[in-house]
């Protein structure tokens, strides 16, 4: 959830920790500081975001420093709770993303031996406990010992006064080593290290490490040393730079068509012919485990599975699987998470593991915690995707997921070659119809704007878009800050309808195929209690003119693979009506990009 840097080096630490902590700020935003290690350990943070930690920041020399952006867990997010946080005597301090679970018990301990506190935070209970286990000038000692103190999760990253290291620590939370010439860093995230290396090392959970500007050392939990070969991360820079576009949101809105291909790139050949990742089980069914936008993309592939592989497929919530009862079920069980490192998904996938199940992550980030936990993985090659709302990442997922279901339907046979082939072209045509909505983007913002003082906004669909319709509202209420709402359309009567009055727009997804009727006759329930209708159509609807008050018209392909195109134009709708709106598209309130606790 937050982000955490670290360096080792023999350049000024300042300006890279800030540099680095700007590609980390949609981790969370809500404060921000350093500490770097000169005569003793210098502090400085600051509530809101990096901007204002630059005001009236020192020059703080030193060539070894942590640095973190925050997104409140516990405790408000103020100059006090920011992070870094130190012990008593200021002799070290601590950057932490994760909860501490035990902190209580540990803060109450602390207090009673003398230990005064600062903040409302359970980290700085960790910078007590360091500072002291820190005697005989070993700090990575010091955090093994007060490691064993705490439950819970987290990354941590230490310095301590006189010492040219860093100090991690990680369970259950990402951290991953950059590897430079007389210079490593530390991160949350690769996208941060980007610019300085692509050499990476991925910290295991219970691993502690330590980091000098000359050697990096892994040790695990028993203290036993760890040897681990560096990754070179195919993401560039430029990848994770906005490109000249207004924010990443948008970049990332029309990188699209090259993700969808990079997506293929290499798997259709697969998919062509018999080959399959999946061993001889045979699976009854699908259970899809999620969360937030890729929970959507997972309703969207119960359709698509249902579809191809005539195999029955459920879409579950990640926090409710993990604390559901067992059943007396074998299915093949599909982890999708963007990060890799989203911890109810992590434990979900735990979960299903201990259940016999045979497991499945669609992903991003390669080397995430996830792909320890499952017995096989597809990657989405999205690139990294910097925007907190989620873009060409769930488009990937939703390719990962056809992809699925042709190994599906190809193994249970209810595919034939004929029609795996006739899939197989569709897909390749998705690039081309996406870029046809982004060719549009102008009429949809001219669209987006009439509406961009509406104060609530419900989005409608069946069947395969139905789920469309919750990404599009769910895409609406996180950075335009317009409460939205996505429904089957069929559900209206049932309490929905009360809610519309001409002040509440209604998006309908609509398309001429089996429900267009149906659809039809829920468009014409709104307009009769005044509410405008934006309509999301086939562009050989001669007749929808007549029901609409707005339409986007889209290249008509099969209904079963329009969700990729549709899903484009709403985004863009999505940010369209948020800068109308001023709003701070990239960096939405409260909310950030990665959730690593529960």
């Amino acid at each position: 959830m937050c982000g955490i840097v670290g360096y080792a080096g023999d350049k000024k630490a300042q300006p890279i920790l800030v540099d680095c902590l700007k590609r980390l700020e949609y981790r969370g935003y809500d404060s921000a500081g350093l500490a770097v290690v000169n005569d003793g350990v210098q502090v400085y943070k600051s509530e809101g975001e990096i901007t204002a930690l630059e005001t009236g920041m020192p020059s703080m020399e030193g060539t070894v420093g942590i640095a973190h952006t925050r997104w409140a867990t516990q405790g408000k997010p103020t100059a006090e709770n920011a992070h870094p946080l130190q012990g008593c005597g200021g002799k070290v301090a601590v950057v932490h993303n994760g909860i501490i679970s035990n902190f209580m018990e540990l803060k109450e301990s602390l207090t009673s031996e003398g230990h005064e506190f600062s903040s409302e935070t359970d980290t700085e209970v960790f910078a007590h406990l360091v500072e002291a286990e820190y005697e005989d000038g070993d700090l990575l000692e010091a955090v093994r010992r007060a490691l064993k103190r705490v439950d819970g999760t987290y990354a941590f990253a230490v310095v301590a006064r006189g010492r040219d290291e860093v100090v991690a620590a990680r369970n259950e939370s990402p951290l991953v080593i950059g590897l430079g010439d007389g210079e490593n860093f530390l991160a949350s995230d690769v996208t941060a290290l980007l610019k300085y290396t692509n050499r990476m090392v991925h910290v295991m959970d219970g691993e502690v490490v330590r980091l000098t500007k000359d050697s990096v050392s892994i040790v695990n939990a028993e203290g036993a040393p760890v040897v681990r070969a560096p990754e070179r991360i195919a993401w560039s820079l430029e990848d994770a730079e906005k490109g000249g576009y207004p924010h990443f949101m948008l970049k990332e809105i029309f990188e699209q068509p090259a993700a969808i291909h990079d997506s293929l790139l290499g798997r259709i050949g697969t998919v062509e012919g018999d080959e399959s990742f999946l061993d001889d089980s045979s699976f009854s069914s699908v259970k899809i485990v999620a969360c937030g936008t890729s929970y959507n993309a997972g309703l969207v592939g119960k359709y698509i599975i249902e579809e191809l592989a005539g195999i029955p497929a459920t879409v579950q919530i990640s926090s409710e699987y993990r604390y559901s009862a067992a059943a007396r079920e074998n299915p093949l069980v599909v982890l999708v998470t963007q990060s890799g490192e989203t911890l109810d998904t992590i434990a979900a996938a735990r979960e299903a593991r201990k259940r016999g199940n045979h497991t499945v992550a669609i992903v991003n980030v390669t080397g995430s915690a996830i792909t320890r936990e499952v017995d096989h993985v597809i990657y989405t090659r999205a690139g990294p995707e910097i925007g907190v709302a989620a873009t060409k990442t769930f488009v990937t997922q939703l390719i990962a997921l056809y992809l699925l279901a042709i190994e599906l339907g190809s193994k249970s046979r209810t595919l034939t070659a004929q029609a795996r082939r006739s899939v197989v072209g569709q897909l390749r045509n998705l690039p081309r119809a996406v870029q046809d909505v982004l060719n549009q983007a102008e009429t949809i913002e001219a669209i987006a704007d009439k509406y961009r003082d509406a104060r609530d906004m419900f989005f409608i669909g069946r069947n395969i878009h139905y789920p469309i319709a919750m990404e599009a509202a769910l895409k609406t209420k996180e950075i335009s800050y317009i409460h939205g709402e996505g429904y089957p359309a069929g559900e209206l009567k049932h309490g929905p309808l009360a809610l519309l009055s001409k002040d509440t727009p209604v998006v309908a997804i609509v398309s001429r195929d089996h429900t267009y009727e149906k659809m039809i006759g829920n468009i014409s329930e709104v307009s009769a209690r005044s509410s405008p209708v934006v309509a999301v159509a086939n562009d050989d609807d001669t007749e929808i003119g007549k029901f609409a008050d707005e339409i986007i018209y889209l290249r008509r392909i099969p209904s079963l693979f329009s969700p990729v195109p549709v899903i484009v134009a709403l985004q863009l709708w999505a940010y369209y009506l948020a800068k109308a709106r001023g709003c701070p598209i990239d960096k939405p309130r409260n909310i950030a990009k990665t959730v690593t606790v529960e």
